[in-house]
């Protein structure tokens, strides 16, 4: 009888483990990670915006303002003209898509990010930038396992 027990008590963990690591998303924390803007040897802080996170153990979703006015107020980014912009996840699973929004004068564009990189603007000025990301589901078609919408502005010199 003991011996039945012992095997009953290993399929239960067994089964508990497998069911935990199959409903797994990969995200961690109650948030989502710090996202830093790298221009050369220096790392930026980028203000955290908007976003949805969902664990194996909880979902929150937070509404903010938009990215111009998370950054205001905030000393932007003196960067070169061209120079490389480079942004980065503290997260092992890195977001599968990404879309960034530059904001200038009163316009809006669309920019072509590269392996989480592009090229500051050539023109002097301010810009603001929305790096808005998304952590896609691997396992289910056009679901998200949380997303975020990260802000900051850059000064070209």
């Amino acid at each position: 009888m003991k011996r039945c027990t012992e095997v009953l008590l290993w399929l239960m963990v067994i089964l508990l483990a497998g069911c935990a690591e199959g409903n797994s998303t990969g995200m961690t924390g109650k948030k989502p990670p710090v996202a830093y803007v790298s221009i050369g040897d220096e790392k930026y802080e980028t203000k955290l915006g908007s976003y949805c996170w969902e664990t194996i153990s909880s979902a929150i979703c937070a509404d903010t303002a938009g990215p111009i006015d998370l950054v205001q107020g905030e000393k932007p980014i003196e960067v070169m003209p061209g120079e490389e912009i480079f942004v980065e996840i503290s997260l092992d699973r890195k977001p599968n898509e990404i879309h960034v929004s530059q904001f200038n004068n009163n316009q809006e564009t669309t920019l072509k990010i590269n392996k989480n990189h592009f090229k500051a603007p050539l023109e002097k000025g301010t810009y603001i930038y929305g790096y808005s990301v998304w952590w896609m589901s691997e396992t289910e078609k056009d679901v998200s396992d949380g997303d975020a919408l990260y802000a900051f502005a850059l000064e070209v010199k």
